[in-house]
């Protein structure tokens, strides 16, 4: 896909260190947050709420602390919603397995990591806090270890204080 069509689905793309974040909004909520690599470049937010989210993202980047408070479109089937509530109240500096959140929602290990693989709002809903118990485990459906998306997922965890990734 070309920057200038890749550019065109988005509301907004913010440049972060790890590359950028995507983000689609239509009707008063967000419907899409998408990690991108560095080539992708900024846009400038085309609505009220793509500015909101960007500047939310930007504060998370200069504070990992910072709770995001955006309107998140209705996504998802009821099980992947328990799942990323469950990985929502985890907190910073801190990981679960893919056996703990399983364990705590009564669940399989595989079929959450299949969520967290769905998640549309990564960042918000901070999938990368979940790990395999033997190490990284996935991220975003991609298992590649020198891989864009697990390099994403080794700088979040650093960035919130997490070593050994």
């Amino acid at each position: 896909m070309k920057n200038t069509q890749a550019g065109d689905i988005f509301s907004a793309i913010v440049h972060v260190p790890f590359g950028g974040v995507g983000i689609r909004t239509s009707a008063g909520v967000i419907l899409e947050m998408v990690y991108l690599p560095k080539h992708f470049r900024e846009k400038d937010a085309t609505d009220a709420l793509a500015d909101k989210a960007a500047k939310q993202i930007l504060r998370y980047i200069d504070k990992p602390d910072y709770k995001f408070k955006l309107p998140l479109a209705e996504v998802g089937s009821e099980f992947q919603r328990r799942v990323w509530a469950a990985i929502s109240s985890i907190p910073r500096g801190e990981v679960r397995t893919y056996g703990q959140i399983a364990k705590f929602i009564q669940s399989a290990p595989r079929a959450v990591g299949q969520a967290c693989g769905a998640n549309w709002f990564p960042l918000v809903v901070p999938c990368h806090r979940v790990t395999a118990s033997g190490g990284l485990g996935g991220f975003s459906h991609h298992d590649d270890e020198d891989g864009f998306p697990l390099s994403v997922k080794r700088w979040l965890l650093a960035h919130e204080g997490v070593d050994g990734y």
